[in-house]
């Protein structure tokens, strides 16, 4: 298999910017990383921060599981940020893939 074929697949499949790690350009490659893990740990903050209410209030209710609806209904508050989180994180991983395959060895 092939330096680009492999890259591609790093970049795709594994983790965006582990592709262009892989062909030496680390100055890329490292701040691809760096970005999807930011945008990974604000996409986790948001859910956190919409179902913490929810969780608190089943602790303190004594209740044991948290229903679907109680969770949809939660984070229903914080879907146009979290949406606009997982827009980034796509736009990030198609720009990983795309320049790895503009790439030039």
């Amino acid at each position: 298999m092939n330096r680009k074929l492999s890259a591609l697949l790093l970049s795709a499949l594994v983790l965006p910017g582990l592709g262009q790690l892989y062909l030496g350009r680390k100055m890329v490659g490292g701040i691809i990383i760096v970005l999807v893990n930011f945008l990974l740990l604000l996409a986790l903050f948001v859910l956190l921060r919409g179902l913490s209410p929810v969780i608190a209030n089943q602790i303190a209710g004594g209740a044991v599981s948290i229903t679907p609806s109680e969770v949809t209904a939660a984070i229903d508050g914080s879907t146009g940020f979290g949406k606009a989180v997982l827009c980034a994180f796509f736009l990030l991983w198609t720009f990983s893939v795309v320049d790895v395959l503009r790439f030039k060895a």
